[in-house]
């Protein structure tokens, strides 16, 4: 009887090593032909003196927001007005119509030849954060360059999309290029403070005038960063094909005031630390497997070493336990779950007093599987005391999923666009864990982008609404000439036939 067991054992574990080593034999993805970008190409952008200087000017526009309908409005007409002067072509040439939208947002469309072609946009924003001048190494509005980077706040959120969007539509039309897809670009001027001047506005005028369905959208978004992963030596180009949701809640204690001398129970304080430790001590499940964070991984697995690619593609067998590890990295964790981060607390009015009441506000970042509602469901199970009064400050549902396999026509132009000009660079979907101004525009397409041309390394990833934020003058050559392949590569009908390399694996 032993003897059967441990053979029925033993010829299941066969079979599974089998599938183990026939997966990781086979698993393909999808890899076009595409021709690389050189610098000898007679339509490769250069950044010239000129061509700085442009982005330098922008840069110095502080074009800060600080609260929702809060934002420099002087800064923000005088780059409008720079924007114009600077771009003579676009102002001047016959296929585009602009707008400027809400006194301060820019709206053009750039009329392509073939109007059986659906149309799609480009987005960016005009304004920035705040900034904390005594923390930075350069004068975070002087666009100084040293050793070969631009510092200055926008480098890299997003004044660097929204010139290079310029400058790579002034050179295609310029060049004579008349574009066979039409093309939308729109910046909106309050981003960072929610869009509703800028973006919704845009939003609106666009679906005055019967735009209905766009091919796809790209926004600013997740970026390509250089060893990424452990084990993973390359550069690694995320596309967010989602965005988490937004929920911040105030949770609060109504107690009696009284002397410290005499309490009564537990305090107001009290209360509320024991509610927010339950939520710290029990974070939302995660949801490894229900969103693109899995695929990120699996199209990631041609380029790993060999133990790291049987277990990525054999996920239906290693999958909790990769679930697992990533939670215990938090730039991993916060792909595969919803987070829970307490932001603020005010309890207390003098140190002798029983605090008559106590507060805290708690943000998630919703996980695109999730909803507003569950997760507030969740806090409250897992607070589970009356005293603890819930409030809704700000609740944005996740955005619905993007498309990205191998027929869908927005994600594979903006992957093989991302390629001529990364040539070593992985292309994966993932998850856009921030907010941006795509939210006013899913009315439009399912079909919605989220990506930053900007290449970094990990410890770059602080420089986002951090100190020091730069760009190297050869990323910002770059990512100009993205956007140029871009337009050019959107052009085309439908993609190239199919073409699958197995990687070696």
């Amino acid at each position: 009887m032993l003897r059967k067991l441990c053979t029925c054992v033993g010829l299941v574990l066969f079979v599974i090593v089998i599938i183990i080593i026939i997966r990781t034999a086979t698993f393909s993805v999808r890899l076009d032909s595409v021709r690389s970008c050189r610098l000898t190409d007679d339509d490769f952008i250069r950044v010239t003196d000129d061509v700085l200087t442009r982005f330098q000017e922008v840069l110095r526009f502080k074009t800060i927001s600080t609260n929702q309908h809060q934002y420099d409005t002087v800064e923000l007409q005088k780059m409008v007005d720079f924007v114009h002067s600077a771009f003579p072509t676009i102002h001047s040439s016959p296929l585009v119509t602009h707008d400027v939208v809400n006194n301060y947002s820019l709206l053009y469309k750039v009329q392509g030849s073939n109007p059986e072609l659906r149309p799609y946009m480009l987005c960016a924003h005009l304004d920035v954060v705040p900034v904390n001048t005594e923390s930075w190494e350069e004068d975070p509005f002087g666009a100084n360059v040293k050793d070969g980077f631009i510092y200055a706040r926008g480098t890299i959120d997003v004044k660097q999309i929204l010139m290079g969007v310029l400058e790579a539509t002034e050179f295609l039309l310029k060049s004579g290029h008349r574009p066979r897809r039409t093309f939308y670009i729109a910046f909106g001027h309050d981003e960072e403070v929610l869009g509703f001047d800028g973006a919704a506005k845009i939003s609106e005028l666009l679906f005055s005038r019967g735009v209905r369905d766009l091919e796809f959208l790209i926004d600013e978004g997740t970026t390509i960063v250089n060893k990424l992963f452990p084990g993973v030596n390359i550069p690694i180009a995320v596309v967010g094909t989602s965005e988490k949701g937004s929920l911040s809640l105030e949770l609060s204690v109504s107690g009696v005031p009284g002397h410290s001398s005499m309490p009564e129970g537990e305090t107001t304080i009290a209360t509320l630390a024991r509610a927010i430790t339950r939520l710290e001590e029990n974070p939302h499940p995660s949801m490894f497997g229900k969103g693109p964070e899995k695929d990120l991984f699996t199209h990631l697995a041609p380029n790993l070493p060999l133990p790291f690619r049987a277990v990525i593609t054999n996920l239906w067998l290693f999958g909790p336990l990769v679930s697992r590890v990533f939670s215990r990295i938090p730039s991993l964790n916060a792909i595969v779950r919803t987070v829970t981060s307490v932001t603020m607390v005010n309890g207390g009015v003098k140190l002798n007093v029983l605090p008559p009441s106590a507060t805290a506000v708690v943000n998630h970042r919703i996980h695109p599987a999730q909803s507003v509602e569950e997760v507030l469901e969740y806090d409250r199970k897992i607070i589970n005391d009356d005293r603890v009064k819930i409030r809704v400050l700000v609740a944005m549902e996740p955005h619905p999923m993007s498309p990205y396999g191998d027929e869908d026509f927005g994600y594979q132009t903006i992957k093989n666009s991302i390629r001529q000009i990364w040539t070593n660079a992985t292309v994966v979907p993932g998850v856009m864990i921030g907010n941006t101004d795509t939210v006013h525009y899913v009315r439009f397409t399912h079909n919605i982008y989220r990506f930053s041309p900007t290449f970094m390394f990990p410890e770059d990833l602080k420089r986002f609404h951090g100190n020091n934020e730069r760009i190297s003058i050869r990323n910002y050559e770059q990512a100009i000439n993205f956007y140029y392949h871009l337009m050019v590569n959107a052009d085309e009908g439908a993609l190239p036939p199919l073409h699958k390399h197995n990687d070696e694996l």
